[in-house]
C-alpha cells in the first residue's frame, strides 16, 4: 500500500466533492445575473451584520479589555461569506473575552451569497478598508487576522502591498493556501479544456489567482512569504482535499509557526472545511496565536475546551 503522503495515492471519496467545487465555478461563472445584495460601506451585506451581532460578533460597541487589546477580524474563505463561515469560531472566541468581527469580500456583480471569488488584489482592498472601520470603532491600534483558506493567504497582500503590516499584529491561516493549489491535480486538467482558463480567470478570477503559480501567487510570494513586524501562524491538516498538498501552505520567514493539526491530536481527521468550521482542535490553536502569553498546550481534549 502507497504512503498516505505518497503523491500518487488519491482518496476517491474525495474527488466529487472537488468536482463539485469546479463545477460549481464554472456554473457562477455562466449563470446570467439573477441578484444582488445590498452591502454596507465596509463591504459586508446588512443581513450578514444583523445575523452576526445576534451571535456575539460584529458588535460595533465592543471595546476590546486590557487581557484581549486587539480586535480580531475574521476572513472567510472562498464561497463562504461573514456569517456561515464562523458560526463555531467567533462564538469561541467571543466567548473567551474577545471583540470579533467579520466581513464579506470579493462579491461578483449578479452572484448573491457565494463570496471570495472576485480578484483578490480587490478582496484585500476591501479588508483594507474593514480593518480601518474596526480600528476606528474599537479605538484599537491594531488588529489581529484569522482567516480560512484564502481568507488566510489573501491578507497577505493586505500587509505585502497595502500597508497592512502597520495596522496588523498577527495573522492566522486554517487551511490557507498561501503557495497555491492544484486541487490534487484538477487544475491540470484546464488545458485540456480550450477556454476552460480564461472562462476562470474572466467570470471567476479569485480562483484563477488560487491556481499554484499563477501572477498573483507569483507576485505575492517572490521576495520572500512575509514582512516585519507581524507574526504568523499557519495551521493544517494533512487530510486537506483542497489545499494540496497541504504543506504548501505552510511559510517560511521570521516570526513564523506552521502547526499540524496531526501533531496535536494524531486522530483528528479534520478535512479543508471542518478544519475551519468546526474543529474546536483548531480553534484551541487559534486561541494560542492570538495570544501566546497566555496559551496552553493543545491537545484532543482541547475538544472539551
Amino acid at each position: 500500500m502507497l504512503p498516505w503522503n505518497d503523491p500518487h495515492r488519491r482518496s476517491w471519496t474525495r474527488v466529487p466533492v472537488l468536482l463539485a467545487a469546479l463545477l460549481t465555478a464554472l456554473t457562477i461563472a455562466v449563470t446570467p445575473a439573477a441578484a444582488t445584495t445590498i452591502d454596507t460601506p465596509a463591504g459586508a451585506s446588512a443581513t450578514a451584520s444583523a445575523s452576526a451581532v445576534s451571535r456575539g460578533w460584529n458588535d460595533y460597541s465592543c471595546k476590546p479589555s486590557a487581557a484581549h487589546p486587539r480586535p480580531v477580524v475574521l476572513v472567510h474563505g472562498t464561497f463562504g461569506n461573514a456569517v456561515d463561515n464562523w458560526l463555531g469560531l467567533a462564538p469561541y472566541l467571543v466567548d473567551r473575552g474577545y471583540c470579533v468581527f467579520s466581513l464579506d469580500y470579493g462579491q461578483l456583480p449578479g452572484v448573491p451569497l457565494f463570496y471570495g471569488l472576485g480578484p483578490i488584489d480587490a478582496s484585500a482592498a476591501q479588508l483594507a478598508t474593514y480593518v480601518d472601520r474596526v480600528l476606528a470603532a474599537t479605538g484599537a491600534a491594531e488588529a489581529d487576522l484569522v482567516g480560512h483558506s484564502q481568507g488566510g493567504m489573501m491578507p497577505r497582500h493586505y500587509l505585502k502591498f497595502l500597508g497592512g503590516a502597520a495596522k496588523v499584529n498577527a495573522l492566522v491561516g486554517i487551511a490557507p493556501d498561501n503557495h497555491g493549489t492544484t486541487l490534487l491535480g484538477l487544475t491540470g486538467l484546464l488545458p485540456y479544456f480550450p477556454g476552460a482558463r480564461d472562462l476562470l480567470t474572466e467570470k471567476t478570477p479569485g480562483l484563477a489567482d488560487q491556481v499554484a503559480g499563477s501572477p498573483f501567487l507569483t507576485r505575492l510570494n517572490e521576495g520572500g512569504d512575509t514582512v516585519p513586524g507581524v507574526r504568523y501562524t499557519v495551521i493544517a491538516t494533512r487530510y486537506d482535499q483542497v489545499v494540496t498538498p497541504y504543506r504548501s501552505q505552510f511559510l517560511t520567514g521570521p516570526g513564523v509557526r506552521n502547526v499540524l493539526l496531526q501533531d496535536l491530536c494524531p486522530v483528528d481527521l479534520s478535512d479543508h472545511v471542518a478544519i475551519g468550521l468546526l474543529d474546536r482542535v483548531a480553534f484551541h490553536e487559534v486561541a494560542n496565536a492570538l495570544d501566546p502569553g497566555r496559551a496552553t498546550p493543545t491537545t484532543c481534549a482541547s475538544v472539551l475546551g
